[in-house]
């Protein structure tokens, strides 16, 4: 937000400044008493010129998000803006409240950005950069800011043509944000072979917005390159990622997916080494992502997007949530068992702009498989081995739960950009899970949310 009025009221009060003091002096018609007085005029216009300047580098800007959901059934679990309330089905919220403070200097920046809920206050970035004068190439970050993986865990959700990131960003990245500090690699454009190359590589508490308790930190980075045709109407960006990072062990029971005793049902068996408590359990994930924008005059702007992420991932408890890491982050070391597994998840983005109209079509599709070892028919509570005798053991626990469920979800939706400010998204979200042998997930799960949202943006 430029705040024109600041410089025209000052430039004002000057006018008024040098005509009074004019008419004062002018019948004396004493040259060593004008001249002064103009020299301090001189001197203030300087100096407003400059605190101008300072001025002109600062910026607010924000936006609310103001929406009204309607789920299938009380007490929903989503990944929709979060949980249902067990009494309602239907709820207004303000899902994002934003307000954003930036200082651009040449080769500086500093970034304070809050986020005001009827949930609360939430800090969101608080983070200064600095790029070297010299190739202006490199430059460092400090604070609190996105982390550097992927596409769509930095990208504003301002800006996103879904109401929410996909199920496996908000699980493996819950907030976004993270406390480090990164190194960032880009040539200017003057350059332009190596332009288009952009490296971001730092490391990170590995504990979102918390205080950061861990001796050891985490890396992440990820590699993009930038392109388009000369007469840019084809853009493209890809990426790679990787994550390597620690999760501190609260307990000695360190639980990890092996081939049970009957050699044919996996489930978790248990290390309970004295030697694990107070050791990490690692924490690695391997990305990859593309975009592509094609315009047209007739069709209008085609945005395609996509993102696959693999890896291994530690969690604190194994309850049945149906997030996996979210109690990785805590405020205080755990005192919790670590669970250890494999995953995969993606999603894919089709946005079509229809011609030049301010209308909009999203297609999403989204999944998140937190354990890649087992289906939906091997999570049950409890199975049975026959031993070398032919005697039948039962009861033998592979302690798998909801936590081990893959989902999948397809999301439609419609943008419309009623003016520079305000846009409107209709969007549904179905949600399809495994069938499993655990009571209550015999079936799929009515949790299918359909939002109606505004956005003010300035």
């Amino acid at each position: 937000m430029k705040m024109k009025f600041i410089p025209m009221m000052f430039f004002f009060l000057v006018y008024l400044g040098i005509n009074k003091m004019y008419a004062q002096e002018q019948p004396q018609a004493n040259g060593d008493t004008i001249s002064p007085k103009i020299e301090e005029v001189k001197k203030s216009i300087d100096l407003l010129k400059t605190e101008i300047d300072i001025l002109k580098k600062i910026k607010f800007s924000g936006y609310i998000q103001g929406q009204f959901q309607l789920a299938d059934r009380v007490g929903t679990k989503t990944y929709e803006g979060g949980d249902f309330s067990p009494i309602s089905d239907k709820r207004f919220m303000v899902r994002r409240g934003r307000l954003k403070l930036a200082y651009m200097g040449d080769l500086t920046q500093y970034v304070l950005q809050i986020d005001v809920t009827e949930k609360g206050f939430a800090l969101k970035d608080a983070y200064a950069s600095f790029t070297e004068p010299w190739l202006k190439t490199f430059g460092i970050t400090v604070g609190v800011f996105n982390r550097p993986f992927g596409f769509e865990i930095p990208y504003s959700s301002s800006l996103r043509e879904s109401p929410e990131r996909a199920r496996m960003s908000q699980i493996l990245f819950p907030g976004e944000r993270d406390l480090g500090a990164e190194l960032v690699i880009q040539a200017p454009k003057t350059v332009r072979i190596w332009s288009g190359f952009k490296l971001e590589a730092g490391l990170f508490s590995g504990n979102g917005i918390n205080p950061d308790f861990k001796e050891i930190k985490d890396f992440i980075g990820h590699l993009t390159y930038t392109g388009s045709t000369k007469n840019e109407l084809f853009k493209y960006s890809a990426g790679v990622s990787y994550y390597n990072g620690k999760v501190y062990q609260g307990t000695k029971y360190i639980y990890s997916m092996n081939t049970l005793k009957d050699n044919m049902t996996k489930g978790f068996t248990v290390d309970s080494a004295a030697i694990n408590k107070g050791g990490y359990a690692k924490r690695e994930y391997f990305g990859a992502d593309i975009q592509l924008i094609i315009a047209t005059p007739v069709i209008g702007i085609t945005q395609l997007r996509g993102e696959f992420i693999m890896g291994q991932q530690p969690a604190y408890d194994n309850l049945g949530s149906t997030s996996t890491s979210d109690a990785t982050f805590s405020k205080t070391p755990p005192t919790r068992d670590t669970y250890i597994r494999k995953f995969n998840g993606a999603y894919f983005y089709l946005v079509q702009n229809i011609g030049k109209s301010k209308f909009g079509i999203v297609v999403k599709y989204d999944w998140y498989d937190p354990n890649t070892d087992v289906k939906g028919q091997d999570v049950i509570p409890t199975y049975s081995y026959t031993d070398g005798t032919g005697t039948v053991i039962p009861n033998n626990k592979t302690l798998l739960t909801a936590s081990d469920i893959k989902y999948q979800t397809l999301g439609i939706g419609v943008n419309y950009k009623m003016t520079e400010n305000i846009k409107w998204t209709v969007y549904g979200a179905w949600v399809v899970n495994e069938k499993t042998g655990i009571t209550g997930y015999g079936g799929d799960l009515y949790d299918n949310v359909y939002t109606l949202r505004m956005q003010y943006k300035f």
